[in-house]
């Protein structure tokens, strides 16, 4: 799993340097899939799962998650979420970073940082001993308190052998409640944070979610496993 997520995460930070005004979003999807050739025995979760046909989740400005790769052209000031996960020997890493094209305002900044330092949040929150939803309060708290909103109709979740397994991690929740974490346990952490409100709704092409007010959508996501020494990110470079 860590060499699944380490690679995982490699992609993402290869295409990082393609982000910018003028690629079409299939572009980052040949790029991806070409990157992953060069790493042998590594394979791509996504391509496939429940039909979906693409390697890479690529949800532009408005879109939460499972955007799909098309000839849309990126534009300064747009926001890119990426979603990409690995397959590796029987075991599954799932990452996902948005990055900005060209400048963005310091509010559209202030959203990425945010979601970003709520999966930090969350991360920090998952040891042994704790509570499922501990981690869950802990995003949910960190978005809020930026006058930011969490998706609800989305979630991290365990990760091992299949790409998403029990139990579902909601990014809100009560402090102290959801099953006991024990060592050994792998998640998926993802925020998924609306500038606007939490509503959304899925397109046409029965995959993207997109925020029902139009507003700005980010999205962070790490694989980690709890330790008897705290919680391990298994995608961090």
């Amino acid at each position: 799993m860590r060499a699944a997520s380490r690679r995982a995460m490699e992609i993402l930070l290869y295409l990082k340097d393609f982000v910018r005004e003028g690629i079409k979003t299939i572009e980052l999807e040949i790029l991806c899939e070409e990157k992953i050739k060069t790493m042998p025995g590594m394979k791509p979760a996504f391509k496939g799962y429940n039909d979906f046909p693409y390697c890479l989740c690529v949800s532009v400005n408005d879109e939460v998650v499972h955007g799909m790769p098309s000839e849309r052209v990126l534009r300064e000031s747009d926001i890119v979420s990426l979603d990409f996960g690995i397959f590796n020997d029987g075991y599954f890493g799932d990452v996902a970073k948005t990055y900005p094209v060209g400048e963005i305002s310091k509010k559209v900044q202030k959203l990425l940082d945010v979601t970003e330092s709520a999966l930090y949040k969350g991360i920090d929150e998952a040891k042994e001993g704790n509570r499922l939803h501990d981690i869950s309060h802990a995003v949910q708290m960190c978005v809020e308190e930026a006058g930011f909103s969490v998706v609800r109709e989305f979630v991290g979740h365990g990760i091992g052998r299949s790409l998403h397994e029990d139990p579902q991690l909601p990014n809100y929740g009560d402090k102290g409640t959801g099953i006991r974490l024990k060592a050994g346990m792998a998640f998926a952490i993802e925020p998924m944070v609306n500038m606007g409100r939490s509503e959304i709704f899925i397109k046409e092409n029965g995959w993207t979610a997109a925020t029902k007010d139009g507003s700005l959508s980010a999205h962070f996501e790490h694989t980690m496993v709890i330790t008897n020494n705290g919680p391990e990110i298994l995608s961090k470079i």
